[in-house]
């Protein structure tokens, strides 16, 4: 198996050099935007292409106001922060996620409540969140989420697009209804991928999208925050904005804010990249298919897109059928040259958030024991 996927990723990339994870590809008007920018002189928070940008991202996923940042982790930290989440609050996310979820939490001063993913997409499982705040949870009198034996208040529920496939957001936006905690969806890495022809990011209050240049589209660094609401847009672009009042030459801040907001220079470059985003996309599609016809007939199962969704397939990925075949081909690939991956370690393994709350989590575990992921890398067309 480990030698004709070797072979197969080669072909994909029709290249004997190393082969990495995921690279970013610029084939279009990145150098140009770029010399425009240096040529402005406008290449920090101030420049057309900002505003480009966030129009861009705006029209593209069909939200009410996109807000552009310095990254994926300030763009959670936002959301958390006009959803009202404070020190001491609880946000049930998933313990198999990439480490700035729960980031975001610790520098707000809130917990994270690990509930367990569902073993097709490998998302926050609606089900089982239900279940966890059925068991530990409570409405007080004013009608605010509490956890029943610390009396800490339950803000929000925050669950992560593992690799581009949506979560079941029709399901989690039920529990949200009926506990009263507001969707946060760390969409990061599913730019481009549909739950039932809405663009994710979208359902929830807010959405957030990573631009790091391991992502679908780069802008070396940066985030998007999607917000459902116009007013919430607003807002969100004043606070990411130092919370600095108009004025043409008084420095007046009505409110703490965060120096949040994305250089020009970085618009600039994701302006570029979403003239290409159709193409990538439609490129990586073409690549998972070929992954898919290898795995077929193996005992490896390639993870593909959920019936209800349209994803991105961002990281392609599969599950092998144990750990020691996991181990196996990880050693064998990267060793070759052809770098593969384990996911994340799940967050309560990690030393700052081994106290958390947590539900059962045995498709967590089982999952991280087995999910590999694979080179995604969309291929530079001309």
């Amino acid at each position: 198996m480990q030698t004709q996927l070797i072979k197969l990723v080669r072909d994909i990339y029709a290249t004997n050099e190393f082969i990495p994870l995921h690279a970013p590809v610029f084939m279009g008007n990145e150098q140009a935007y770029l010399a425009e920018t240096i040529d402005s002189t406008f290449v920090s928070s101030v420049g057309k292409f900002v505003d480009e940008f966030e129009k861009k991202i705006q029209d593209f996923t069909h939200t009410a106001r996109a807000i552009a940042t310095v990254n994926g982790t300030a763009t959670l930290h936002t959301a958390l922060y006009l959803t009202g989440v404070q020190a001491g609050d609880l946000v049930i996310t998933q313990a198999l996620t990439f480490v700035a979820t729960c980031n975001a939490l610790y520098h707000m001063g809130a917990k994270p409540i690990f509930i367990d993913i569902e073993p097709n997409a490998f998302g926050l499982c609606p089900n089982a969140t239900s279940l966890w705040l059925s068991e530990n949870a409570m409405l007080d009198d004013d009608g605010q989420c509490r956890h029943k034996e610390s009396g800490a208040a339950i803000k929000a529920i925050m669950p992560m697009h593992t690799f581009g496939h949506p979560v079941q957001l029709d399901e989690l936006l039920l529990v949200c209804q009926e506990w009263n905690l507001v969707l946060i969806e760390d969409a990061a890495e599913s730019l481009g991928s549909y739950y039932k022809k809405h663009h994710t990011g979208t359902l929830g209050r807010f959405g957030t999208l990573s631009f790091n240049g391991n992502k679908v589209i780069t802008t070396g660094g940066g985030g998007m925050l999607l917000c459902r609401e116009q007013q919430d847009g607003v807002k969100a672009k004043h606070v990411t904005t130092t919370a600095k009042a108009p004025h043409a030459y008084e420095f007046y801040h009505d409110e703490p804010g965060f120096n949040y907001r994305m250089p020009n220079l970085n618009a600039a470059l994701g302006c570029a990249q979403m003239e290409q985003l159709e193409v990538i996309l439609a490129n990586k599609r073409a690549t998972a298919q070929r992954y898919v016809d290898f795995f077929e007939k193996s005992d490896y199962r390639f993870v593909v897109e959920p019936e209800y969704a349209h994803s991105n397939y961002w990281l392609n990925a599969i599950v092998c059928p144990s750990l020691d075949s996991r181990n196996k081909l990880l050693e064998a690939t990267n060793a070759q040259g052809v770098m593969t991956r384990p996911v994340w370690q799940l967050m309560h393994r990690l030393p700052m958030f081994a106290d958390a709350l947590r539900g059962n989590l045995n498709n967590s575990e089982w999952a991280e024991a087995r999910l590999v992921n694979l080179p995604s890398s969309a291929i530079k067309v001309s």
